[in-house]
């Protein structure tokens, strides 16, 4: 799996040279990470680096880097509570977003697929492979700045279920090269 998410990341980024006049950025990003249907974890801080690559005016493809760390949990078993950490969760992989509107303001739905590992103390390391989907909303106050808000709905494929969490990220980005 990692093997092949490289290589397509790879093969996304050679074929935007062949675009013309594609756009290559890189961005920041932090917000909050909210468990759904997880008593595991409490909510907590997400962060992480984008690189937005606009191979047409409509489409981008968008390598990204995330790192969560998730509150913890308390449990009580009879009399006694006990606090399970809540874990950190990792993950890279790729966003196609599919962008509408002007350059100063636009709207995107985007997906993507990555691979994510969760690691929580007292409990087996979780890797496996991860969907995205969700909804941005950017503005570009001037030429090669962006800054966006999204909202996003990740999905960690487990090997009999799955583990969900909702997101809400404020981030930036500048592009600093135009191909022709």
């Amino acid at each position: 799996m990692h093997k092949t998410l490289a290589l397509t990341l790879l093969a996304l980024v050679l074929i935007s040279a062949g675009a013309s006049a594609a756009d290559i950025g890189l961005g920041a990003y932090g917000g909050v990470t909210i468990p759904v249907l997880n008593d595991l974890s409490k909510q907590g801080s997400d962060f992480g680096i984008r690189i937005p690559v606009k191979l047409i005016p409509m489409v981008t493809v968008e390598p990204y880097y995330a790192s969560s760390s998730l509150g913890d949990a308390e449990e009580t078993f009879g009399s006694v509570t006990y606090t399970r950490d809540g874990g950190d969760l990792k993950a890279y992989g790729a966003n196609l977003l599919l962008t509408f509107g002007a350059p100063a303001f636009q709207f995107f739905p985007f997906a993507g697929i990555g691979s994510y590992k969760l690691k929580r103390e007292g409990a087996e390391d979780v890797s496996d492979a991860g969907y995205s989907f969700g909804l941005g909303l950017g503005i570009s106050p001037i030429p090669k700045i962006g800054v966006n808000v999204r909202g996003e709905f990740d999905m960690v494929l487990t090997d009999q279920t799955s583990q969900k969490f909702a997101k809400v990220t404020a981030g930036a980005s500048y592009s600093f090269l135009r191909l022709p």
